[in-house]
């Protein structure tokens, strides 16, 4: 009996019990469908991810103060305490022959506050930035105008507002630029209003005012270190190239640690992320819960399979008369194993693939769901899917086959 025929033969045999057939395959169909919806969701996250980190720029590079070991109280934390950044730190990466990569530099420093306008308030975050920030960051105005230098020289009591807090504040106008609103009760005119750009890693990047770096520090929050130079949150570098971003951050590294004074024995004081570290940090964490969730939804696919195995034995002992009779007649053991081994493939493969049936549709209907994600059904997943209902099936029709290809035929003729 050669292969086409055993599958002629096992799909006859599934039409004759066409309900007990559909049962037996719902476990794998879940699974299936469990694990291809999980697999192209999980990838559409991770490119949603990956856009929202190349959209707050290119090639950026985030300077920090203080290091892992102070956030956790290691023996590095003293050490860590000893100095912040401050604009002169800023200022000296931009040395063309110490930061050759380094194309540009921009600082910001965040402190929270109340936002108010004519009875309205709000608690939000205050951004005091460079005019750099906006190439940075790609923070694009929808209208009015971002910092100039001349903003920043002056100390101009000036402010662009993120879309979240003009809704908030001016729910009855959405252009408000020219108004005038207060920050911890100073004065401020309103000069644009950014693009709407989501959320990040480091908070909503709508819900945010923006004034000048030196308004912040001189006018409003009075940040200085012990030195009495004023202190920034964090420092945005841009290398000259991708290729360039290791370069640059070695750089970035020689100058402050030599700024600081620290010895080269000792920890930094500061710590230099890339968009590559951060992404390559998010990525192993979607892929790893990712795969716990496709780990259990294939549980589904193990129970599937014991089902399988449970009607073929059904089906061997319902079938033990063909059996002899097969043998009596010149079939030989590996042709009954092979019938049987086909039949519990084909009922397998058969659950696979309206299992990828069922996991395109979950696909769609999460993308309907999640406007910002759109997962798809890729051929890798199919191939997957496809592959792990044929083992399935190999592996739990193996038993139930050889079973049957070790009955005695005359044995199996007397039964009843």
């Amino acid at each position: 009996m050669n292969l086409w025929e055993s599958g002629r033969i096992a799909l006859q045999a599934l039409a004759a019990n066409k309900l007990r057939a559909a049962l037996t395959m719902l476990g794998i169909i879940i699974g299936v469908g469990a694990v291809i919806t999980l697999m192209s969701s999980g990838s559409a996250v991770e490119r949603y991810v990956t856009d929202q980190f190349r959209s707050i720029g290119s090639n950026l590079l985030f300077v920090m103060p203080g290091n892992f070991d102070s956030q956790r109280g290691g023996p590095g934390a003293a050490n860590s305490q000893s100095a912040g950044l401050t604009n002169s730190d800023a200022a000296a990466l931009l040395d063309p022959i110490r930061a050759p990569d380094v194309a540009a530099v921009g600082a910001e420093l965040v402190q929270a506050a109340t936002i108010s306008y004519r009875g309205e308030s709000v608690l939000t975050s205050v951004s005091g930035v460079t005019p750099e920030y906006a190439a940075l960051r790609s923070a694009h105005t929808a209208v009015g105008r971002f910092f100039e230098e001349g903003d920043q020289v002056a100390a101009s009591r000036v402010a662009v507002l993120g879309p979240e807090v003009v809704t908030d504040l001016f729910p009855e106008n959405s252009i408000p630029v020219g108004e005038s609103i207060r920050i911890d009760g100073v004065a401020f005119r309103v000069i644009g209003v950014l693009e709407s750009r989501g959320g990040s890693s480091f908070g909503s990047e709508d819900n945010v005012v923006y004034i000048p770096l030196s308004t912040a520090q001189v006018r409003m929050f009075s940040a200085r270190d012990r030195s009495g130079e004023y202190t920034i949150s964090v420092i945005y570098a841009q290398a000259i190239a991708e290729e360039r971003s290791d370069a640059a951050e070695r750089q970035i590294r020689e100058i402050l640690r030599d700024r600081h004074g620290i010895q080269p024995e000792e920890d930094s004081d500061f710590m230099v992320m890339s968009q590559a570290d951060i992404l390559a940090s998010a990525g192993s964490v979607l892929s790893a819960l990712t795969a716990f969730l496709a780990a259990i939804a294939a549980i589904s696919l193990l129970v599937g399979g014991i089902g399988i195995m449970n009607i073929m034995l059904v089906s061997v002992t319902e079938r033990t008369r063909e059996i002899g009779l097969r043998k009596a007649v010149g079939a030989r053991r590996r042709d009954i194993l092979l019938q049987f081994l086909v039949e519990s493939v084909v009922l397998s493969v058969t659950g696979g693939a309206a299992g990828i049936l069922l996991g395109g549709l979950g696909a769609r209907l999460i993308g309907a769901l999640a406007s910002d994600l759109n997962p798809t059904l890729t051929a890798e997943a199919v191939l997957l899917a496809t592959g792990f209902s044929v083992l399935v099936g190999l592996f739990f029709g193996i038993y139930p086959a050889s079973r049957a290809a070790a009955l005695n035929p005359i044995d199996a003729l007397r039964y009843e």
